[in-house]
């Protein structure tokens, strides 16, 4: 178990006091879940990054609030795309003893056949989710792709009954798959529309104020 991560209890505020907090290096943040009512926190955000990097994205960290440790895992967390900080984190306080739904990473692993005979790789998908109790959080979900030939897919439905885990994605989550390399004219054809479409500037809206 990492260190503890020790936060303040807070006041719904302001978005402007919230962008206060986070000049100096502090996250808002959000408790809530096993014998936890919704409470709004403060944690120092090289505190979690430090823990982050010790437990995985999925790990089980203990978070001190008011006095009390708690057992909770990162439910989600919001962050600058620009700056790369963190900006919003919910922590979800857990029963060690009860199994719970987490997204786990997708790891490939091998040199699939089909890479070698000039086929592309895709991931259409990421992330698998599973059901498992805290202390047997996998940090990826590993799959194995050297037998995986031209035109061929995982899906869930291919490696649920090999898993160790119970998997909770739909059977055609597709997870990887290998594609037929592009002919020549398929090539000319994309350069040609990539050339002809002017990127739009993106529009980004203004949060509401954070609890």
């Amino acid at each position: 178990m990492s260190t503890t991560i020790q936060s303040e209890l807070r006041e719904a505020t302001k978005q402007s006091t919230l962008t206060e907090l986070r000049k100096e290096g502090i996250v808002p943040s959000v408790v809530y879940g096993f014998k936890t009512e919704s409470i709004p926190i403060a944690v120092k955000e090289r505190d979690l990054l430090n823990t982050l990097r010790e437990t995985g994205r999925n790990g089980v960290m203990k978070l001190n609030v008011d006095g009390k440790d708690l057992n909770v895992v990162l439910s989600d967390y919001q962050s600058d795309a620009l700056k790369g900080t963190i900006v919003h984190a919910d922590f979800l306080a857990i029963n060690m003893t009860e199994e719970l739904e987490v997204n786990v990473p997708v790891h490939l692993t091998g040199n699939s056949v089909g890479e070698k005979e000039g086929g592309i790789l895709q991931q259409p998908n990421r992330e698998v989710t599973i059901k498992v109790k805290p202390s047997d959080i996998p940090e990826t979900f590993d799959i194995d792709i050297s037998d995986l030939k031209i035109g061929e897919t995982i899906t869930v439905a291919d490696i649920r009954e090999k898993s160790q885990y119970e998997i909770l994605s739909e059977d055609d989550h597709a997870l990887v798959l290998i594609s037929a390399p592009r002919t020549d004219a398929e090539m000319e054809s994309l350069e040609g529309d990539a050339e002809g479409t002017a990127a739009e500037p993106e529009v980004i809206g203004e949060k509401q104020d954070e609890a």
